[in-house]
Parts: C-alpha cells; structure tokens; sequence
C-alpha cells in the first residue's frame, strides 16, 4: 500500500489544490499568520480549546525514549526551523503543564521519513537512521524547545508535525499535528534543498487530517528564508 492510499483510507475522495501562490523574491520574511477556519476536533473549556485528536502513524517514533534530544537535525538539510511548543492542562484552568514528555517527529525536506522505507509506502530506505525524531521534557512554563529544520512535504499531506504528548509517568494525553502557514511553506519550497521538490500538492483545507480545520493545530512560524525561521504552537491536553 502507498503511503498516500494509506492516509486516505477512511476517508472520502478530495481533491487536491494545484494553485501555489506567487511569492515575491524579494519579499523572503514572514509574519504570524491567523486562521478564521472553524474546527470539530478539540472542545471548548474555560478559556482554553482542547487541540484536537490526530492520527500518529504511518511513521512514529520506533523507541521515543531513546532519543531524547533538544537538536533532531542530525544530517538533515534544510531551513532551521526551532520549534517551541508549550503545553496547557485544560483540567487546571489552562495552566502551564510542567514535566510532561513531548516528542515529535516530521519528514525531511524530500518528504521522507527515518525509521522508515524500502517498501511501497516509501520506497527511499532509511530503517537505519533516527534523523529529525526527538523526545524533550516540558519546563515549568509548560515549554519544550527543539531545533530542527523546516519539513518538507509528501504527496496527498500538507507540510505538518507530528507530536505525542504524556505526562511525566508516561500515560498518553494527546497525539495531534501541527499544521503550517500555507503562504510560508509556499515561500520555503520555492528555494535551496526544497525547490528540487516542488510545491506541495496539498493545502490545509485539502488535507484529511487538517480538513475538518486547523484552528487548534495551525503554528505561528515567523522568520526568513535568508536566516532561520521559528516556530510557536500552544496544545492543550487534559491531564
């Protein structure tokens, strides 16, 4: 099975977005991006919005607890992307939820992961390798903080990061994606390592996991393509 009829399973046939919009080159930086996109994942408590529920495969992290690392680039080439992602407890009036266990994991800038290959899903064998995977304990403001590089994309997804959060004795509270500014993306994809790639064939509201709306998945990313970018993300759990 193809990685791409294995995300679509279950889902109904969607078309995919073959517009990618016209960037300047002369205009290579980026500010926060907002979304108006409503969501039925995720519910409303307080003053907090429980981020919504995603699918963790087809590629998780084999042994997450064998890689814990604040640096998931490994030989990875890429813009520098640092990820800060700050975890609240919607059960403690949207606190900062301190020594919670973050890991992520994202493909790199040709769409592949490592952990992973040599068969039908994806063909590019990297079973050996733990590049772009990584495992960070959040600090009391609720903050983990990892450098990586920015994703690159595969056909039928939009550009996204997989996180798994647990609490500190390892019970699972969350596994969700984080969605990127499509604008961004489009301005990344457009040079260096990325261009050989091409746009992505996929946005957001295209997406099956991110269809139903992003508005508690979409990151804030600023920065420019010339020095580094950056990204903020809030996800709340209920712990």
């Amino acid at each position: 099975m193809e990685r791409k009829d294995f995300l679509k399973k279950g889902f109904s046939a969607l078309g995919f977005a073959a517009i990618v919009p016209m960037i300047s080159c002369s205009n290579n930086s980026v500010d926060p991006e907002t979304t108006t996109e409503t969501t039925t994942g995720g519910t409303t408590t307080g003053t907090c919005t429980t981020t919504a529920s995603e699918t963790e495969g087809p590629f998780p992290t084999k042994s997450p607890a064998s890689y814990v690392l604040n640096d998931i680039t490994s030989d990875r080439t890429g813009n520098k992307l640092t990820v800060k992602i700050t975890i609240q407890n919607k059960n403690n009036s949207c606190a900062a939820l301190a020594g919670a266990l973050v890991d992520i994991w994202h493909c790199d800038a040709a769409g592949n992961y490592s952990e992973y290959g040599g068969t039908g899903m994806q063909s590019t064998n990297y079973t050996s390798v733990h590049f772009l995977r990584g495992r960070q304990t959040t600090d009391a403001n609720g903050l983990v903080t990892f450098t990586s590089i920015y994703p690159g994309w595969y056909s039928g997804r939009a550009p996204h990061i997989h996180v798994h959060v647990y609490n500190a004795s390892g019970k699972s509270l969350l596994v969700t994606q984080i969605a990127f500014p499509e604008a961004t993306s489009a301005l990344v994809y457009a040079q260096g390592v990325y261009k050989s790639h091409g746009q992505a064939d996929t946005k957001n509201a295209n997406d099956n996991v991110f269809s139903d709306g992003v508005t508690t998945e979409l990151a804030s990313v600023t920065g420019s393509v010339s020095t580094s970018f950056e990204l903020t993300h809030t996800v709340v759990v209920s712990a």
